[in-house]
């Protein structure tokens, strides 16, 4: 941060055609990245006017049909609309693997600011206990963590925050560090102000960008891992739709109706694909000149 501490600086605008503009174009990947999340949103948004039926209702006469023009993508061993069914799972998968990264990116930055700007005994507390967690088997602990809490979304992101905040300290600790000693932060506890504006007004908004571009890469690790867990029966309970566990269900009959497994799985092949794209941009366009 340059200049004034309460008045942003003046900035040369430049023309479209100064050679200079091309290196704050944004990568084309970040574009590519937010569209596809985009899409993914506007689905979870719109399923009740884009599934052509209740996800819900069986129809055991048409169990297991192939795809067709009444049932674009089939239908599953208990007669639902698969495609009904990989619509509303957005609503169940998308926001879980945001929260569940955006939850742990909250504590661990809170942490993460008080360790770096504080210092002292409360740094190394923290910083302990970090390491305690740090060292401990995350699946392992996610799993016990699933059922001492039981099964569902409050029990994945009780367990995802509960690990995950480690990272983000880590991570905010280290470049508050580095902000704490620029000039801008200094004057601004010279000048008195409390201690929790300096970090909210002049130190986070300068340590934040290792975060931001991690967080997309760690959505993609926590709708993995909730996929993962659905399909060995931790995750979100039948009968709600959920991408994990409508492969685990598609897999006995993946030799005849293949597409019961393989299309949720190639959906969040493509939702992951996605939030990398869109991490890996963001992180060209930060280091970008």
């Amino acid at each position: 941060m340059k200049g004034s501490l309460w008045s942003a600086p003046e900035c040369p605008v430049r023309s479209s055609d100064d050679p200079q503009s091309e290196g704050h174009r944004v990568p084309r990947k970040v574009w590519v990245g937010a569209i596809i999340v985009l899409l993914f949103a506007l689905v979870a948004l719109l399923a009740p006017l884009l599934a052509p039926y209740d996800p819900l209702t069986q129809d055991p006469i048409n169990r297991l049909a192939s795809p067709s023009s009444a049932h674009l993508v089939g239908t599953d061993e208990l007669g639902r609309d698969v495609l009904s069914r990989l619509i509303y799972a957005a609503r169940t998968d998308l926001p879980i693997g945001i929260l569940a990264a955006v939850l742990p990116a909250i504590v661990g930055t809170f942490l993460g600011s008080v360790a770096g700007f504080r210092g002292g005994w409360l740094d190394s507390v923290i910083m302990r206990i970090s390491d305690v967690v740090q060292a401990l088997p995350s699946y392992i602990l996610i799993i016990a963590l699933v059922f001492a809490l039981g099964q569902g979304a409050r029990s994945i992101l009780v367990a995802f925050t509960a690990l995950g905040w480690v990272v983000y300290a880590r991570i905010i600790r280290g470049e508050v560090l580095r902000v704490r000693q620029a000039d801008y932060v200094r004057a601004a506890v010279a000048a008195g102000l409390p201690q929790h504006r300096v970090i909210l007004r002049h130190v986070l908004p300068n340590a934040m960008t290792q975060t931001i571009v991690y967080l997309p890469s760690d959505i993609v690790f926590a709708t993995l891992t909730l996929a993962a867990f659905s399909y060995l029966g931790l995750g979100i309970p039948p009968p709600t739709p959920e991408w994990g566990a409508m492969v685990a269900a598609g897999q006995p009959y993946v030799r005849d109706q293949w597409w019961l497994a393989t299309v949720p799985g190639a959906i969040v092949v493509v939702l992951g694909l996605g939030l990398t794209l869109l991490g890996d941009g963001m992180e060209e366009a930060m280091e970008a000149p």
